[in-house]
């Protein structure tokens, strides 16, 4: 290899090497495939991350199981966990469907005079519509309505596409969940065998179970705020007398299921069902969720996630926010669980960095440091 003897003149630029050019155009070529492949997997990717999040909470109950009954193997106690969750959620539908069929029976029977009340002004429904003025507005946008009707009537086949896609979804995310579950231990394994260091192992593994703790307390917390939302719900609306309090109870139940947005969603559904009943009744039902929105904020969810996620207020709103706009419903839902798996690799960075222990756990009442030095 020949050196140029010739000076290079002062202040000249120095050239870039062919190799940094060409890495650097493969770098981005790479990473713009890389966006293309999410997009367009985009939904399997989303099935992938809701098989994950469930897997990862039932995970501690199937290992539970097995450590209970030494003859139990894995994949009995994985498919006793499953039959459980299974079963779980055929009661709950049960429970459920049963009252909302019989109330959607009494709601088609009652529909005819219904809307002969509505048209005469007559009845609570009446009397609302013509209070708020809405039999006038319909009036005028009768050829619109009908219109809308009309062109809805060809998204049969879309209702039923989008039918079979969900059921087809849930079960792509049951079998997922079940194969990592059933596979978990060789997958940890395997992610700890690419550490040479046992010390780095360990601490891999440590903050990982509290990664796991975090998402299966958020879960069952979350599941827990919204069977005490629906449950309370359903209570006042039977005092008052509010027809289909089973069907408008399970609404806010699911609804409460989103963070932060959720509850407020509902309360207003609720209002509106109960205001046409009555004046009093919409008022009462309105104070209720006003009141149990502060309940809901200020003392349940402190006490529910305090133990677990650890986020303060301000965090789990940005969050949400953030994730939100960046993945929509789905990044709403898990939101706060990724918020506190963010934290807690945070935390544990910062506390490895400055070389000392944390002065409380990441996650937890058991008193167990992430890191230990």
């Amino acid at each position: 290899m020949s050196i140029d003897p010739r000076p290079q003149p002062a202040g000249a630029p120095e050239r870039v090497p062919y190799r940094t050019i060409l890495a650097t155009v493969g770098i981005v070529l790479a990473t713009a495939l890389l966006l293309l492949l999410i997009r367009a997997t985009a939904t399997v990717l989303t099935w992938i991350v809701i098989a994950a999040f469930f897997a990862v909470a039932l995970y501690p109950v199937v290992n539970w199981l097995e450590r209970r009954g030494r003859w139990i193997r894995r994949s009995v106690a994985t498919l006793v966990v499953f039959l459980a969750v299974v079963l779980v959620i055929v009661g709950l539908i049960t429970v459920f469907v049963v009252p909302l069929v019989a109330e959607a029976r009494q709601l088609a029977g009652q529909v005819p005079q219904l809307v002969e009340d509505a048209r005469a002004g007559r009845g609570p429904v009446g009397n609302t519509l013509q209070r708020f003025h809405v039999l006038d507005w319909l009036r005028q946008h009768q050829d619109q309505i009908q219109g809308w009707l009309s062109g809805a009537g060809g998204g049969v086949l879309g209702v039923v596409q989008g039918a079979a896609t969900s059921v087809a979804a849930a079960l792509t995310i049951f079998v997922l969940a079940y194969l990592m579950v059933l596979e978990g231990p060789k997958i940890v394994d395997g992610v700890l065998a690419v550490f040479d260091d046992r010390r780095r192992a360990d601490r891999v593994r440590r903050v990982g179970a509290d990664c796991a703790r975090t998402i299966t307390g958020y879960l069952s917390g979350n599941l827990l705020i919204s069977i005490i939302a629906g449950v309370a719900t359903y209570v006042v609306l039977l005092v008052l007398g509010v027809p289909y309090a089973g069907l408008l109870a399970l609404f806010v139940g699911i609804a409460d299921l989103i963070p932060l947005v959720g509850a407020t969603l509902g309360a207003v559904v609720v209002t509106a069902a109960a205001f046409t009943q009555g004046v009093r009744a919409g008022i009462i039902v309105l104070v209720f969720f006003v009141v149990y929105q502060q309940v809901e904020n200020h003392v349940l969810q402190p006490v529910i996630y305090a133990r677990t996620v650890q986020l303060n207020p301000l965090t789990a709103l940005v969050a949400v926010l953030f994730f939100a706009q960046l993945s929509g419903l789905l990044g709403a839902l898990l939101a706060i669980p990724l918020a506190g798996m963010i934290q807690i690799i945070t935390r544990d960075v910062w506390d490895h960095r400055r070389g000392r222990l944390k002065d409380e756990p990441t996650v937890g009442a058991d008193r167990r440091l992430a890191v230990e030095t």
